[in-house]
C-alpha cells in the first residue's frame, strides 16, 4: 500500500510539472514573440486607413442593444441625464439599414457625463468580424457632446491586430432616430495610422 501511494504522489509530481514546464514555455513563446514584433516595429512603415461604417443603437425595441446599467440619485432631475450609464453591443453595418451587410460590432459603456450640456463619455471597441480587418479592434474613448449636431470629433486611441498601435480621430453624425422605436442609426468615419 505505502509503494502504491509513493507511486501516485509521483506521477502527481511529474504531471504538475510536465503542466507548469509547457505553460511556461507557451508564455515565453507568447512573450517573445511580442517581444520580436516590438523590435521590428521602427522598420515598418506606418499605413493609414479611412473606415466609413454605420452603428444600429438599438435602445426601446426588441433585442435591443443598449441597457441602463446604473444611474445616479440626480440622474431623473437632470436635464442631461447625468449620472446615466449605459453599456452597448451595437451592429456595425456597411450602410444605413440594419438589414445591410454585417461588418462587426460596436462594444463599450457610455455615461452622461456634463451637469450643463448633453454630451457623454464613452469607451467604445469596434470589433470586426468579416473582411480584411476580420478579428482586429478599434479603440475609441473621449467626450461625444451629442448636442452638437454634426461632427463630433472623438480620438482612436488603440486598436489590436491588424489596427496594432493605431491612433487618429473618429468623426460621428447621427443619420437617423426614430424617437417611436428609440432606434438610433449613427455615421462614423474613422482616420486611423497603424503599423
Amino acid at each position: 500500500m505505502e509503494n502504491y501511494l509513493h507511486a501516485i504522489l509521483i506521477i502527481c509530481l511529474v504531471l504538475i510539472i510536465s503542466v507548469t514546464t509547457s505553460t511556461s514555455t507557451t508564455q515565453e513563446d507568447i512573450v517573445q514573440g511580442e517581444i520580436n514584433w516590438f523590435k521590428i516595429l521602427r522598420q515598418r512603415k506606418e499605413k493609414v486607413a479611412k473606415l466609413h461604417f454605420y452603428v444600429q443603437d438599438a435602445h426601446g425595441v426588441p433585442n435591443a442593444t443598449v441597457w441602463e446599467v446604473a444611474r445616479s440619485r440626480i440622474t431623473s432631475q437632470s436635464p442631461t441625464s447625468f449620472g446615466q450609464v449605459r453599456v452597448i453591443d451595437n451592429l456595425i453595418t456597411s450602410r444605413p439599414s440594419r438589414y445591410s451587410y454585417k461588418l462587426g460590432r460596436a462594444q463599450g459603456f457610455i455615461t452622461s457625463s456634463d451637469l450643463i450640456e448633453t454630451a457623454l463619455t464613452m469607451n467604445i471597441n469596434f470589433v470586426f468580424m468579416d473582411g480584411k480587418y476580420n478579428g482586429s479592434t478599434l479603440c475609441v474613448l473621449g467626450r461625444n457632446q451629442i448636442g452638437k449636431s454634426k461632427n463630433r470629433e472623438l480620438p482612436v486611441v488603440g486598436g489590436t491586430g491588424v489596427f496594432r498601435m493605431a491612433r487618429g480621430v473618429s468623426i460621428s453624425n447621427t443619420y437617423s432616430f426614430d424617437p417611436v422605436e428609440n432606434y438610433g442609426v449613427l455615421e462614423y468615419t474613422l482616420y486611423v495610422s497603424y503599423v
